[in-house]
């Protein structure tokens, strides 16, 4: 299992600290949030991506995936809009060398059949893009489609080994849906994994992993080359930490809790 943490946990951090933080506490990866407000986004020139490959590369990190925030099944966004943003993220991606491009749903609370077809229509289209750059788009499990049938619903209906889904274990977990039922729809569409901990249904805020209620020993524990797609082998499949510091200003800051984070990580996956 190789491990990765989100930047939306580190608001605005300049890259040269995020990479120092990747190591000092023992990640091989990192989830850049491609949003305008941080230091990586589409905005940046051709000197500055090369800036930021060179920054991770020499300490050995990975660029993950570009967090993006193209909302896939909303049907009040054009498709020449959804289009011209998730473009400019592949391309990102690209650059950066990320693996991974992540969309959301976005369809408002009652998602029928026509935001479905509309957010398989719309990654079909970019399948295309992202196929010719070597970057896969992921479906988050996430508002609208937040459960692991909801988002496989979708992208079953593109057919496109370009577009799998980002399993984040709280909707997945706040929609009802067990981890064995989240693996069992999702099968060869995951990507990657992504964890987090909460306090409880009502209360979101981002704790210590390991410090709420989410399943996360169900989550990982069943992982494994059976339940990986492609065969994958356990110790080459991404999980990354997500901690939403940027919507929880309160929230003890990450940093600290990092090296602790992936102690308890790498014990659930060995137990």
């Amino acid at each position: 299992m190789k491990l990765a943490f989100s930047t939306l946990g580190v608001p605005g951090m300049p890259v040269p600290d995020v990479v120092e933080l990747a190591v000092s506490a023992g990640y091989r990866g990192v989830e850049l949030r491609g949003h305008p407000e941080e230091p990586v986004h589409p905005g940046l020139g051709a000197a500055e991506r090369a800036a930021v490959v060179k920054e991770f590369a020499r300490a050995g990190v990975e660029i993950l995936a570009v967090a993006g925030y193209a909302r896939a099944a909303d049907l009040t966004v054009q498709d020449s809009a959804f289009h011209q943003e998730v473009d400019g993220l592949l391309r990102l991606a690209h650059d950066l060398g990320a693996r991974y491009v992540r969309v959301f749903p976005g369809a408002g609370g009652t998602p029928g059949p026509e935001a479905d077809a509309a957010a398989a229509r719309r990654l079909g289209l970019a399948a295309e893009t992202a196929g010719d750059l070597g970057v896969r788009i992921l479906l988050e499990t996430h508002d609208s489609h937040r459960t692991g049938r909801d988002a496989e619903r979708v992208v079953a209906a593109v057919g496109h080994p370009r577009v799998g889904v980002l399993w984040d274990v709280m909707h997945t977990w706040l929609g009802g849906e067990t981890p064995a039922a989240t693996r069992a729809a999702l099968g060869p569409y995951l990507g990657y994994v992504q964890v987090k901990d909460i306090a409880s249904k009502d209360d979101t805020t981002p704790l210590a992993l390991g410090a709420g209620v989410l399943p996360l020993a169900g989550c990982l524990g069943g992982l494994s080359p059976a339940t990986l797609p492609d065969g994958t082998p356990a110790e080459d499949f991404w999980v990354c930490w997500e901690y939403e510091k940027r919507w929880y200003e309160d929230a003890p800051p990450l940093p600290p809790l990092l090296a602790a984070g992936r102690e308890h990580l790498e014990a659930l996956r060995t137990a």
